[in-house]
């Protein structure tokens, strides 16, 4: 059966900038941990939380661009779609830092002096593919489930989510929609307030009452990582489908405020009261991460600078998210090259690196990421359309 190329929908610009602030947000974050005197003293103390943001505005997209096309396209063509659009880069990502890999050979990293050339360039391999590495084959010493590319760990459970969704979870109606999305939330609040229901948590003793973790292939990181996707990506779906959004002035920038003022939110409770840190993430991730959405699908944008800035912020935001730990690992040599570097030092070396960080993910989408899926969709994507009615 031939399908006819489903061209893409109009994209909700809000929403392509919102994304592209909590990308940048996560670049700040990762290189302040990096100075970080500990998880309760973290700079950008809540920056992890824009993983979840992800997920919630990917949720929310795959209802929009998908939920009512299944009469014209088949799970085939979804997943290649989905493919096209996610793996480039991915792949772009894993090699880019491959390239600095060696210069993350620090206090940090306690395996990468030992790496071998050979379980190197196996490793490249593999983490290409996006399948998880296990804990046994780390190279770099901190078992995630690819050791030369963080953040691709989101991507894992990205495609989880898209394969889900496509062979059970677009069949469901909005009352099933909504009772799940209860459910995951219940979850959701057993994690940020470290109620163990199954005996998974204990591990993760320094993120109690946080959502973080889901980065490692073993059973704590995989059920966290599974109720830190359900929640968002569940609501995001939800909110597609009932269709009534906020409509308010300036919401790309009200938006953008709140979420940069639920992220530099200092951990509350410290070390005799951390449950209020728990409630503080639940809720973030329940509560205010969906009226975000609403906020950002439901308002327009009036002035055509707000909309440039939109339109870049949401072209960058993938590139720069998947792309960025290159930097950090150059980071992380220059704070152990030189451990007495004057603050006014750190800040000139981190401002440069965040700049290059973002030139790179432009140019890597210029000269890369575009002509690749573009090359893709002409010669695997785009099927002739064949219309039955017509006489032979």
């Amino acid at each position: 059966m031939n399908h006819q190329y489903l061209e893409s929908k109009p994209r909700y610009e809000i929403l392509d900038g919102l994304r592209g602030v909590a990308a940048m947000i996560v670049v700040a974050f990762h290189m302040f941990e990096c100075y970080s005197p500990g998880p309760l003293r973290q700079i950008i103390n809540h920056g992890y939380l824009a993983v979840d943001f992800f997920f919630a505005l990917s949720g929310f997209v795959i209802a929009y661009a998908y939920d009512d096309r299944w009469d014209r396209m088949s799970l085939w063509e979804f997943f290649k779609r989905r493919f096209v659009r996610l793996h480039p880069m991915a792949v772009f990502g894993t090699l880019l830092c491959a390239c600095f890999f060696f210069l993350g050979t620090t206090t940090t990293f306690t395996k990468i002096a030992d790496t071998s050339w050979q379980m190197f360039l196996l490793m490249i391999l593999w983490c290409c593919t996006l399948i998880p590495v296990p804990p046994a084959y780390d190279i770099r010493g901190w078992n995630a489930t690819n050791p030369i590319n963080d953040p691709t760990w989101t991507l894992q459970f990205e495609y989880l989510a898209n394969i889900v969704y496509a062979l059970i979870i677009r069949h469901f109606s909005k009352l099933l929609l909504t009772i799940c999305c209860i459910i995951a939330a219940v979850f959701t609040v057993t994690l940020t307030m470290n109620i163990d229901l199954f005996g998974l948590l204990e591990p993760r003793s320094y993120a109690a009452y946080t959502a973080i973790g889901g980065w490692i292939l073993d059973s704590t990181h995989i059920f966290i990582g599974l109720i830190r996707l359900a929640c968002p990506f569940l609501t995001g779906l939800l909110l597609a489908r009932i269709g009534r959004f906020i409509k308010i002035p300036h919401g790309f920038i009200w938006c953008s405020m709140l979420i940069l003022a639920f992220t530099l939110m200092p951990r509350l409770g410290g070390n005799d009261r951390m449950w209020l840190n728990g409630l503080y993430e639940a809720f973030t991730i329940i509560i205010l991460f969906p009226i975000i959405l609403c906020i950002g699908a439901g308002s327009k944008i009036r002035n055509p600078r707000i909309q440039k800035v939109c339109n870049f912020l949401g072209h960058i935001s993938y590139p720069l998210y998947i792309t960025h730990i290159a930097f950090i690992y150059m980071l992380y040599t220059f704070r152990d090259s030189h451990p007495d570097a004057p603050v006014s030092m750190i800040i000139c070396v981190c401002v440069g690196l965040y700049i290059a960080a973002i030139g790179t993910a432009y140019a890597s989408l210029k000269l890369y990421d575009i002509p690749l899926r573009e090359w893709l969709k002409r010669h695997w994507l785009h099927k002739p359309f064949t219309n039955k009615n017509t006489d032979k």
